[in-house]
């Protein structure tokens, strides 16, 4: 298990933009499995939507991200340091019930294709045995000096 100071050791992200409380399983390379709490106190809710709040598809798919990237960053080692992990590309986006206050999403990515630095995965977010969210996500691991160009 890792819990959040592991993750922040990993992934940059920090409060608000950090979506991924803990990592309950990890297959080197292979599959990862995170947990991120929804709570009414998260800033989008008070616009998203005000008196039912829903949160938003893209920032689930922003969660399964960050799981991914916890998971390529391990995977990776030391080859990985100094580096970043950015989208590439996310496809088949399937919306299936809405994520509220109280929820807690299940992360699940299982690892498609790994080539050098471009990671593919395939990934759902679950409500308790409900499928919320699935998407396949490519990613890709560069130098941070890069992309600052």
């Amino acid at each position: 298990m890792i819990d959040v100071q592991g993750i922040m050791d990993v992934l940059p992200h920090r409060y608000p933009f950090l979506f991924v409380d803990r990592i309950i399983e990890l297959e080197e390379g292979k599959r990862i499995v995170g947990i991120k709490n929804v709570t009414f106190n998260e800033p989008f809710f008070q616009g998203h939507f005000p008196g039912e709040p829903v949160m938003p598809g893209v920032l689930i798919i922003e969660a399964l991200g960050q799981t991914a990237g916890v998971l390529a960053f391990r995977a990776m080692g030391k080859e990985a340091e100094g580096k970043g992990v950015y989208l590439m590309s996310i496809n088949r986006v399937k919306f299936r019930r809405p994520v509220v206050p109280g929820d807690q999403l299940r992360l699940e990515l299982d690892v498609v294709k790994h080539r050098g630095m471009i990671w593919a995965f395939q990934g759902k977010a679950f409500v308790g045995d409900q499928v919320a969210v699935e998407a396949e996500i490519m990613a890709t691991i560069m130098d941070k000096e890069i992309v600052a160009k």
